[in-house]
């Protein structure tokens, strides 16, 4: 083989041992995932809102119903 085909062939050489030693990480765990971002629970006292939503609407539905009654006597 002439001089420089040795070369080509050490550099390529080279080049593959150095991604399959870049690719041998090791079994390091990953790392750990950021903490979330800050704010307010959307399931805290979803219950309770839902039970006021629903008593509103009563209220509102009830009141209309005595508005009209008194309308049309």
């Amino acid at each position: 083989m002439m001089i420089a085909n040795k070369k080509v062939v050490a550099s390529n050489l080279f080049v593959l041992i150095s991604f399959v030693c870049a690719a041998q990480q090791g079994n390091n765990p990953p790392p750990p995932q950021p903490p979330p971002p800050p704010g307010l629970p959307i399931d805290g006292g979803l219950v309770m809102l839902i039970i006021l939503g629903l008593a509103y609407g009563i209220y509102i539905i009830l009141k209309e119903k005595k508005i009209s009654s008194i309308l049309t006597s």
